[in-house]
C-alpha cells in the first residue's frame, strides 16, 4: 500500500502510488544502504522485484487501448 504523509504535495501522475513504494524499496534495501551501491545495480541483481513489475505493469496499461474501459492497473 501507498504511504501518505500530512506534508506532502499530492502526486497526480499516473502511476504515483506505485512509483513511490518502488523507490523507497531500493532506496532502504540493505543492497543501497549497507553496500553503497546504485539502486540501478541492485536492480540488476533483482532487488525489490515484484515492486518493479507492478510499475512496468502501471506504465505499460497507460498505452494500451483496453485501459479506457478497464482502468489503469496499480494504485
Amino acid at each position: 500500500m501507498p504511504k501518505y504523509y500530512e506534508d506532502k504535495e499530492e502526486d497526480s501522475r499516473a502511476c504515483a502510488g506505485i512509483r513511490e513504494d518502488f523507490k523507497a524499496c531500493l532506496l532502504q534495501h540493505d543492497c543501497v544502504v549497507k553496500e553503497g551501491k546504485m539502486p540501478s545495480e541492485c536492480l540488476k541483481e533483482g532487488h525489490c522485484k515484484a515492486l518493479q513489475t507492478s510499475f512496468f505493469e502501471c506504465k505499460r496499461s497507460m498505452l494500451d487501448a483496453r485501459s479506457r474501459f478497464r482502468g489503469r492497473k496499480g494504485y
